[in-house]
């Protein structure tokens, strides 16, 4: 399913997908196909976000596009020892 197909079932909410295919553009990964889950209510999308398993994904449906942004460079570093 397109994701333009997602927001128009799914308006104005965050969605558990599952991701059938992307194409990648330098540092993104822009979504073309996708399969919906089930919607999931605004109070549980940061907890479902951080337990979707792999090739799954927590997007809301006001975005024009289901875009992922990759980052190369750790977002945390730590410091062994002093």
């Amino acid at each position: 399913m397109k994701w333009q197909q997602v927001r128009e079932l799914f308006p104005d909410q965050f969605v558990l997908l599952s991701i059938l295919d992307y194409t990648e553009q330098e540092d993104r990964k822009i979504v073309t196909e996708v399969a919906p889950i089930r919607s999931v209510p605004a109070e549980e999308a940061n907890k479902a976000f951080f337990s979707a398993g792999p090739g799954n994904l927590v997007y809301h449906t006001a975005s024009e596009d289901c875009v992922i942004h990759l980052r190369k460079d750790p977002l945390l570093r730590v410091r062994r020892g002093s």
